[in-house]
């Protein structure tokens, strides 16, 4: 029953739930609320399912590849989403939230299934890397989405335009604290998460020539030029008052925001041995060409090396 679960399965629900938040700016629905909750806890649930499913099935190392972080990550967000519609049900949150859900969902289509090395030590330095990245990656994604509601709600009041019918939004010094608490937690979840993967990659320099990671490899670089910019936007806010204050906090976040895409981006794109196999970026590129050649096959007849291409 758990194998017919599928990623469709709780991203079409999500998105769903996506149409259902947008469709509050052109209609009211005394049902909507009620549908929102539906289609987005059944998403909720299959993801659970669909995760519990993959964990019983890995045996030893129980959602430990980078396919599965990336879905651990979406599940996370798509908890804080209920939880916040539960506790304020006529704030748009999920017109803010929900992509980021599906935008984690469609990155996971393009990660390595190949688990992380299997040692002792790796697993255990291996679960506290990838569990506290994966929280420093929600703080940053929350932070990102009270940034954007925080940006719009300042230039709303400033320009005195009326609230579109259904959008609602929290106060700006609701949307200032949770934009400030965000940026102090995700820059010390990501500081853990990166000293912990040191570690973790000296351990398995210890075990496995194989298992280790050059330090010039370009996830470790993308990944302390995230760690620094963090860094720095936490202590220029903990040390600069005005930057806590008003439209600054929320600048902050959002660039937190485009850091964290260039390092997914560079995870996702890049060759590098921090995945399982060595090869992601060949793997990653063969299947966006893939993809490409299913919706312009013509294109893939110049180019034989491509999947499915022909001479």
């Amino acid at each position: 029953m758990l194998s017919g679960i599928t990623i469709f399965c709780f991203a079409a629900s999500y998105a769903v739930a996506l149409l259902l938040e947008a469709s509050r700016l052109a209609f009211r629905s005394g049902v909507r609320g009620a549908l929102l909750l539906g289609f987005g806890g059944a998403g909720l649930l299959a993801h659970t399912l669909y995760l519990g499913h993959r964990a019983m099935q890995a045996g030893t190392a129980p959602l430990s590849s980078e396919y599965d972080w990336y879905l651990v990550a979406a599940w996370v967000l798509a908890v804080v989403y209920l939880y916040l519609t539960l506790q304020h049900p006529r704030t748009a949150v999920g017109l803010f939230t929900l992509p980021l859900v599906l935008g984690l969902i469609g990155c996971a289509r393009f990660a390595d299934q190949v688990p992380f090395p299997r040692t002792r030590a790796s697993q255990i330095w291996g679960m506290i890397h990838g569990g506290i990245l994966l929280l420093g990656t929600v703080a940053v994604l929350v932070g990102f989405v009270a940034g954007v509601m925080h940006l719009a709600q300042s230039y709303r009041l400033k320009h005195k335009v009326r609230p579109s019918q259904g959008l609602q939004l929290p106060s700006l010094e609701l949307l200032e604290r949770a934009n400030s608490l965000a940026i102090r937690i995700s820059a010390v979840m990501l500081l853990i998460g990166f000293l912990s993967g040191v570690v973790l990659n000296i351990v398995n320099h210890g075990q496995s020539e194989d298992e280790h990671v050059p330090w010039t490899d370009p996830v470790i670089w993308s990944s302390g030029l995230l760690l620094v910019w963090l860094v720095a936007a936490a202590v220029f806010s903990l040390a600069y008052k005005p930057a806590r204050q008003g439209r600054k906090v929320a600048y902050l976040t959002v660039a937190s925001f485009l850091f964290l895409v260039l390092a997914l981006g560079v995870r996702l794109l890049s060759t590098t041995r921090h995945a399982a196999d060595g090869k992601r970026g060949q793997v990653t590129g063969d299947r966006l060409q893939g993809a490409f050649c299913r919706l312009a096959p013509v294109n893939c007849n110049l180019s034989p090396s491509w999947p499915g291409g022909r001479a």
